[in-house]
């Protein structure tokens, strides 16, 4: 018919587009500042709901709970994870709770309905051979690569600090007349972590080297400076120095990672004694529950003392 526009190819005529997603995501912007990678997400999921809908004919305003439950059941019968439904189901939630706050729809149809339970998963550990072997193999690599590399491999070990944290370092953090790390973590919160012994002689010798990787600018004021526009060290070229020592220890790439390692410093500590609410400070956790996924350390440690000690165990 004249005057009746073509839909546009690649896009299904029986899709609903809905201008309150358009609102949304500029609120988001806006009034939340939220990065276009933030922004990205939210676009797609609210995307793949619209595609949804569009055989239903039904505008994603005007979505009610049983077809968004509908809508999630077969994201888990198309084998997508916990996690991914799960934060589909938050992008709906949040997109809901604008459109109850603009008068668009008086009720929210996801309040009822309930994240798909993830399954708990322990973190991946190194043993502590694993770490010594990673730790003298960095000890052994020449030059100012490799005396940066130590200190870094020994920093995050002894202190478990997150990788954005450790590659951020300010060279105001080391405090030339405490064994400590001064570290800002999420949210702006700071807290002191202790160094050992073997972590504050690396970064002396790093210290003697690290004009090298100034690349000219001796104000820098990053512990680990570097040419990256971020001015220091990135943490993905950490990642790629650190898999490439596990490779050299004989240890599966796959398995190391910063990450990695600040969980077996937690884990590591836990089994050698320390106390749950001590790690909880050190790992920079204001939940406690955070933490205890790595009570499975202590609950082996239970274990091996009854099978040792009990008197029935020995029978």
């Amino acid at each position: 018919m004249a005057g009746r526009s073509k839909p546009k190819k690649g896009r299904k005529s029986a899709q609903i587009k809905s201008r309150h997603i358009e609102s949304f995501l500029e609120m988001l912007s806006a009034e939340r500042s939220a990065s276009l990678r933030t922004l990205d997400a939210y676009q797609r999921d609210l995307d793949d709901f619209e595609r949804f809908l569009g055989p239903l004919k039904v505008a994603a305003e005007v979505a009610e709970t049983a077809v968004i439950r509908r809508y999630l059941a077969g994201l888990g019968r198309a084998g997508l994870a916990a996690t991914t439904i799960g934060r589909r189901l938050s992008a709906l939630r949040q997109f809901h709770k604008f459109l109850v706050a603009e008068g668009v729809r008086n009720d929210d149809p996801t309040s009822i309905l309930e994240s798909p339970k993830r399954p708990r998963t322990l973190p991946k550990i190194l043993s502590e051979a694993e770490v010594d072997l990673l730790l003298e193999m960095a000890a052994q690599r020449d030059g100012a690569d490799g005396i940066r590399l130590r200190a870094l491999v020994e920093i995050l070990y002894a202190t478990g600090l997150r990788v954005s944290e450790l590659v951020s370092l300010p060279l105001a953090a080391i405090n030339n007349a405490e064994p400590i790390i001064l570290v800002r973590g999420k949210g702006g919160r700071e807290r002191m972590v202790p160094l050992g012994q073997s972590a504050e002689a690396a970064i002396a010798d790093y210290l003697v080297v690290r004009d090298d990787f100034t690349g000219g600018d001796k104000m820098t004021p990053w512990l680990f400076p570097s040419r990256a526009k971020e001015g220091h060290l990135t943490r993905q070229r950490f990642a790629q120095m650190l898999k490439q020592l596990a490779v050299e220890c004989g240890i599966p790439r796959d398995k190391v990672s910063p990450h990695v390692l600040r969980h077996a410093f937690a884990s590591h500590l836990l089994a050698n004694g320390a106390d749950l609410r001590a790690v909880q400070a050190m790992l920079g956790h204001a939940d406690i529950s955070t933490t205890q996924i790595y009570t499975h350390v202590l609950e082996e440690r239970l274990h091996k003392l009854v099978t040792d000690h009990h008197p029935l165990s020995r029978r």
